[in-house]
């Protein structure tokens, strides 16, 4: 069972030494190359890519350095790690190895717990600059679509209907659930847009008085009612030659809707109190999470209005559809408030992790963040565990694994583990997670875990197998 995708090559012309290394490597379950000379490191690199180099100084055809130097010229992406093992060690050849990129530097004979300690923590080490540079690569692909973040099908293809939609000129409606990021999407339609120069401005159709709805969208004249002492513009007004995003248009009354869609038809308003009309020019985004044709059905909201909107419908898709995306955007807001709030969390536990895949998140992105923002504030440690998290996300399994404690002799084992999801494990299934478990806890060494477990190493070899 290979520890690593790649093999590691050994380059050494001490054929005893090599055959022990060989074996100890082999025994923690590494696949391995051997090359006694130069010549055939380089022959056997041009074929094949290892995760880690074991190469002695002083070889038949040269001097290991050598071998060193013409590694590190590759891509970052692609380079290896490298110990350099000599018989001849000296400070000045130490330095040297370790300035030329070499990840340790051990000297002959070789203590075999320190070299094994070594190759893992090289290969550990390799392991997280490489998926630390590919979070940072990826990190900069999700943010750049107006900092929405994914990668999924389903959100690709909403970036796709953005970059259609806000080249045409008529109203938008955007429709999803709470915490999808309606506004966000409504920022990306107009940054899109050839009025990405001009303003974009958003409300709350929910959060604005009635009584003031009129003066709010239309504005008024001076003395238009009690309070008025000037002229003021009103939302329509104050988007000129931008966009205005009407959140939860479903909430805006009935007789508002008739003054919103004779600006949609003609361009035109009339502020409170004013006798003549004024010209608009601003292209309305409308969002809501309610169903807005239930509404017309049941006379709340304008059949007319609703098919002038409706024109650009887009739907954004919840997160729960979004399966590829959840994981990377849980990581992302990971690093994004570990970094504000000052704490050198470094993302989930396996444990953790598995919570947050099986939650169903409701509040969608907007709940996820949330959850990461919390679960960072109580980490005390590098990386967020279960009890970090808030416990409505536990508590969702708790219905499914109740009912699988209920169920009684009806049916064969078959028919119940089906029911049961699968929640309840057999014994082999059981004991490969524990020694799964063990084997993430002493970071892979395969001698300690046989230690913890009290068992010996072929036996730990037979289980994994």
């Amino acid at each position: 069972m290979s520890k690593t995708r790649s093999p590691l090559l050994l380059v050494e012309d001490d054929q005893a030494l090599a055959n022990l290394i060989s074996e100890e490597l082999e025994a923690e379950g590494f696949q391995l190359a051997v090359a006694e000379t130069l010549a055939d490191a380089h022959a056997w690199l041009d074929q094949q890519q290892p995760a880690l180099i074991i190469t002695d100084l002083r070889l038949p055809d040269g001097h290991g350095m050598t071998l060193v130097k013409t590694v590190m010229q590759q891509d970052e992406s692609q380079r290896p790690g490298i110990i350099v093992i000599t018989a001849f060690g000296s400070v000045r050849q130490a330095v040297e190895a370790l300035q030329a990129g070499a990840d340790d530097f051990l000297t002959k004979p070789l203590d075999l717990d320190h070299f094994m300690l070594s190759v893992q923590k090289v290969l550990e080490n390799h392991k997280v600059r490489n998926e630390l540079r590919q979070f940072r690569q990826m990190s900069q692909q999700l943010a750049s679509f107006h900092g929405m973040l994914g990668k999924s099908r389903a959100i690709r293809t909403l970036f796709d209907q953005i970059r259609v939609v806000a080249r045409a000129q008529g109203p938008v409606l955007i429709n999803g659930e709470s915490g999808t990021g309606k506004e966000l999407v409504a920022r990306a339609l107009h940054a899109e847009s050839d009025r990405a120069e001009g303003p974009f401005l958003a409300v709350n159709c929910a959060g604005i008085p009635q009584e003031l709805l009129e003066s709010e969208f239309f504005g008024h004249a001076a003395g238009a009612f009690t309070g008025a002492n000037k002229a003021r513009k009103g939302l329509l007004q104050e988007s000129q030659g931008g966009s205005l995003l009407l959140d939860e248009i479903g909430e805006m009354p009935l007789a508002l809707q008739a003054k919103l869609l004779r600006a949609l038809q003609d361009g035109s308003i009339r502020p409170v109190g004013q006798d003549t009309e004024v010209q608009v020019d601003v292209r309305i985004f409308a969002a809501t999470h309610r169903d807005l044709k239930q509404k017309v059905e049941e006379g709340s909201f304008r059949e007319d209005l609703y098919y002038r909107l409706e024109t650009f419908a887009i739907q954004i898709p919840a997160l729960r559809e979004r399966d590829d995306d959840l994981e990377l955007m849980a990581q992302q807001f990971v690093r994004q408030i570990a970094m504000t709030q000052g704490k050198p969390v470094k993302g989930f536990s396996v444990a953790a992790l598995s919570l947050i895949r099986s939650y169903s998140f409701p509040g969608n992105v907007r709940e996820l963040q949330n959850v990461v923002e919390r679960a960072v504030a109580f980490c005390d440690s590098d990386w967020i565990e279960p009890q970090h998290l808030p416990g409505r996300l536990l508590e969702a399994l708790n219905p499914v694994a109740e009912a699988s404690t209920q169920m009684t002799t009806a049916g064969n084992e078959k028919e119940q583990r089906l029911l049961a999801g699968n929640l309840l494990p057999t014994l082999d299934e059981l004991q490969q997670r524990y020694v799964h478990m063990v084997l993430d806890e002493v970071n892979g060494n395969k001698r300690r875990a046989a230690a913890l477990l009290g068992i010996g190493r072929r036996t730990l070899y037979r289980w994994l197998e």
